[in-house]
């Protein structure tokens, strides 16, 4: 047999060390694949992750958002009585004013202030003080009797020292602007300046004629 040339390497070693570098060259693409596939996987789960927050998150917004159901009635401050309702702020398209008067048993009876006001909206008939004025306050002109009124003192105020005769028609002798009217007093309309003077088991009393409205 011929003697190897001096530094020439045997086929066999060299096909052994060709295999190894292309071994750890698969290796290394393979481990490479791997790496990309899990950072496609990773970037997969935060994309769908932030979708579903968003989603979520838009889904919360719009339940703090979305308007409440309508209701048939805007005047929702308080219950209205008969055609009248409570709105939040006074109103001044159609303003008049009556005067009321009772007397009961002999005494007169001061009509309460603060009768149709709430903390949070204004009857379209109510009164300010004790002076026996009715205001008259609503967006339109509209019918008001003292019927209404008597509903609203009674239903919605009764606190405010409303007395049980009012609710019977039968003891009482009426009268407007200081004549006898005969009928159901809750019929009466309220009209500017009316007079009207309500007398129960009281011969004596003084049925108003005149009345200073200073301005009003």
């Amino acid at each position: 047999m011929s003697k190897q040339l001096s530094g020439q390497r045997p086929p066999a070693k060299q096909a052994q060390r060709r295999e190894r570098r292309e071994e750890t060259q698969r290796r290394d693409q393979a481990q490479l694949a791997a790496k990309r596939k899990r950072n496609v996987i990773i970037i997969g789960i935060i994309i769908c992750a932030s979708i579903v927050g968003a989603v979520a998150g838009s889904m919360a917004f719009m339940s703090t958002v979305a308007p409440s159901s309508p209701t048939t009635n805007t005047n929702q401050l308080a219950p209205p009585v008969g055609n009248i309702q409570c709105d939040a702020a006074e109103q001044l398209a159609f303003h008049n004013h009556a005067h009321l008067s009772i007397y009961i048993d002999g005494k007169n009876i001061p009509l309460p202030a603060q009768i149709g006001i709430t903390s949070t909206c204004f009857y379209w008939l109510h009164t300010h003080d004790t002076t026996g004025i009715i205001h008259m306050e609503s967006p339109k002109a509209i019918p008001l009797t003292l019927g209404t009124f008597l509903q609203l003192w009674r239903d919605q105020f009764a606190q405010l020292q409303y007395p049980n005769q009012l609710s019977s028609t039968t003891g009482w002798t009426v009268y407007i602007g200081g004549k006898p009217s005969q009928g159901d007093f809750n019929t009466i309309e309220l009209k500017a300046h009316k007079l009207i003077t309500l007398a129960y088991n009281s011969p004596n009393a003084h049925p108003d004629t005149v009345y200073n409205w200073n301005g009003l």
